[in-house]
Formats: C-alpha cells, sequence, structure tokens
C-alpha cells in the first residue's frame, strides 16, 4: 500500500516499486530467510487461526478502495502522461493479483456463506469471477488430466498457456455449474446458477470504473483488471506444469496426491502468498486453511527450486523456462512413475476425458 501510495504521489518510473517489491524483492528475501519445513498442528481450533483469518476477510474493502481511489486520483486531479498512468495501474494489479486474487483463493475454500461472498466480491473488482467456478468445480477435481485446462501441459509455453486457458475456462466454469444445476433437476438459467451474480458485480464494478472517471477511468480499471488476472494464470501456469495422473483405463484416473502438485517451502515468498506454495497440501487437503497447510519433502511431491516469484518472472520468457523445468518433469516422471516408458499420450494430452466430465 505504502509503495502504490508513493508510485501516485511520484510519478514517473515510480510505478516499478510495486512491481519490485512483488516480483524480485521476496526473491531476494527468500534467499535470506531460506525454507520453511515447520509444519502445524492440522487440529488447530479455528478460534486460534482468527489473526489469520483476519487478514484475508479485511482485504475486499482495501482493495476496492485502493483501485478506485488511484483511478479517481489519475482521472481528476493527478497530471501525469498516459504511460505513467498505465504504470501506476500495472502496479496496482500486481497488487489485486499477487495478493487479491490469492486472498480469493483461500477464502472460496471455505464453506461459510460471507467468506465465499468476499471471494466473488475481490473477483469481480479483476474481472474474473468465473474462477471460483473453474478452480472449485474443474480444477480441483479434474487436475492432472484432459479436463483441466489449467494445468498446463509439459512443454507449453505460457503465452499459449494464458491464450488457451482464456478462450477455455469461462465457458469450462459455466458447463460446470450448468451440469451441477442439471443434476438437481433446474435449468441453466435458473437464478442460483452463480454466473448471473458474477455478471451483476462485475457490471457493477465497470460502470464504478466509468462513473469515477470516465472512459479513461474505465480503460485504466480494465488494465488493472487484465495484469491481475495474468498474474494469476502464471502462477497457475508453474503450479502444475507438465505434471499429470496416471490413467487407470476405461476414463479413469488415479486420486489426487501430493506428487501431483509443484511444492515451495520458500519462507518469504509463502509469506506474501499466504502458504499458497504448500500447494501439493493444498491439493491432497483442500479444505485445509492456509495457516495449517503442510509442506513435503523430495520423497513425496515435487519441489520447486525457486519460489513463485522467481518462477513467474522466467515463465515469461517461455525458452529459458522449459529449458529449466523440462528436466525437472522428465526426473519427477522417472521417480513417481518408473513403470511408464512411453509417455507420449500424457506429453500430447491423448488420454481420455474423465468418466463422468461434463
Amino acid at each position: 500500500m505504502p509503495l502504490i501510495a508513493l508510485s501516485v504521489a511520484l510519478g514517473g518510473w515510480w510505478f516499478i516499486l510495486p512491481v519490485a517489491y512483488g516480483w524480485w524483492a521476496f526473491t531476494l528475501i527468500d534467499f535470506i530467510t531460506g525454507l520453511s519445513d515447520d509444519n502445524p498442528d492440522t487440529e488447530t481450533p479455528l478460534k486460534d487461526l482468527f489473526w489469520y483469518r483476519f487478514i484475508t476477510l479485511i482485504w475486499f474493502p482495501i482493495q476496492i478502495v485502493t483501485i478506485f481511489t488511484v483511478i479517481w486520483w489519475l482521472t481528476t486531479r493527478a497530471q501525469l502522461n498516459w504511460w505513467e498512468d498505465l504504470g501506476i495501474m500495472f502496479g496496482v494489479g500486481v497488487m489485486s493479483g499477487v495478493i487479491g486474487i490469492v486472498y480469493s483463493h483461500e477464502l472460496m475454500h471455505q464453506k461459510t456463506r460471507h467468506e465465499r461472498w468476499l471471494a466473488d466480491l475481490i473477483l469481480a473488482t479483476v474481472l474474473y469471477s468465473h474462477f471460483r467456478s473453474e478452480h472449485l468445480h474443474v480444477h480441483h477435481r479434474y487436475v492432472g488430466t484432459p479436463r483441466d485446462p489449467v494445468t498446463a501441459r509439459y512443454n507449453e509455453g505460457f503465452i499459449a498457456y494464458f491464450m488457451r486457458v482464456l478462450r477455455d475456462c469461462p465457458p469450462s466454469a459455466f458447463r460446470a455449474e450448468a451440469a451441477m444445476l442439471a443434476r438437481k433437476g433446474l435449468p441453466w438459467w435458473h437464478r442460483t446458477n452463480p454466473f448471473w451474480r458474477y455478471g451483476a458485480l462485475q457490471l457493477g464494478m465497470l460502470a464504478l470504473a466509468v462513473a469515477i472517471g470516465g472512459g479513461w477511468g474505465l480503460a485504466l480499471f480494465i488494465w488493472q483488471s487484465f495484469v491481475a488476472f495474468w498474474q494469476l494464470e502464471l502462477t497457475n501456469y508453474i503450479e502444475h506444469y507438465g505434471l499429470t495422473r496416471r490413467h487407470l483405463g476405461d476414463g479413469k484416473y488415479e486420486p489426487v496426491r501430493p506428487h501431483h502438485s509443484w511444492n515451495a517451502s520458500h519462507k518469504a515468498s509463502n509469506w506474501l502468498m499466504i502458504n499458497l506454495q504448500r500447494h501439493s497440501d493444498h491439493h491432497y487437503k483442500p479444505e485445509r486453511r492456509f495457516p495449517l497447510l503442510q509442506t513435503y519433502d523430495a520423497n513425496a511431491a515435487p519441489q520447486l527450486p525457486f519460489g513463485y516469484p522467481a518462477l513467474t518472472t522466467l515463465a515469461m520468457f517461455p525458452p529459458l523456462f522449459r529449458r529449466y523445468m523440462n528436466p525437472k518433469v522428465r526426473e519427477w516422471r522417472r521417480q513417481f512413475y518408473p513403470d511408464i516408458e512411453d509417455w507420449s499420450d500424457y506429453t500430447q494430452h491423448r488420454t481420455p476425458m474423465p468418466k463422468g466430465a461434463s
């Protein structure tokens, strides 16, 4: 927050401050603080997690006030060039992507109504509301199979991946919600379809941007949103890159296990992203709140050599990323599936769709 305020006040190239904080500073701090292999007691009562939960519960008002206050200032008070406006909103997008969407991810996994509503409100501020349906009903169920658009394929560069998820994830999420309604005997247009809520919330955010900053305010809001979900998909890209679940035949796949997600125990970047990098345990036990997520050693889950900030930066250079990560995927295959000699169907995504997938 102070770095965004400073970039707004100073203009120019100072917009790089929040970007450097979210991308590079935590990589440096990771080198200083090292790894954290401590595993908390998973039976810790909810009342003892209040302050951990508190930071996620207060984030929506912080994020929406920040986004629209900056838009108001840039369109009515500041005398900056267009590129300075875009630079500042790029920094805001890094905040709403690296922090906001990560917090919404934690909230959407909870059973309480108000936490799920907060997740929807945060996602509406970045125009990516369908992520909740896609993540809960598709990604967690079908990760590592052809049904999951978010599982990055072996040798797939980020740009190709990003274009694919932008194309495939919204209709995938809608099909999942429609299928759930159909199982209840309800049509897709039933009022309980969350896509009605998603649309209303996002239209409300767009209208607020226009009301505050006119056409340029709308453009700045959309740009901020794009940066935010680009950050999200960079993270999604590396979380399961090249990892697959064994096909057991007849469209059946093995259950999700810790070795189907890349794990990272880097202390500082896990502070920043509320333990999202303990992703192996998150997929193994998705109902577990972030302070209680466990980490695994290399015998149980594949390990990322750096935290997400460093790996997402590398992912923006697909040839370098593939050169670095492909050997690690091949090592994962040898370690966890030594009996599979021909990986061509997995590599080319030719294994069958999961049985019953819509």
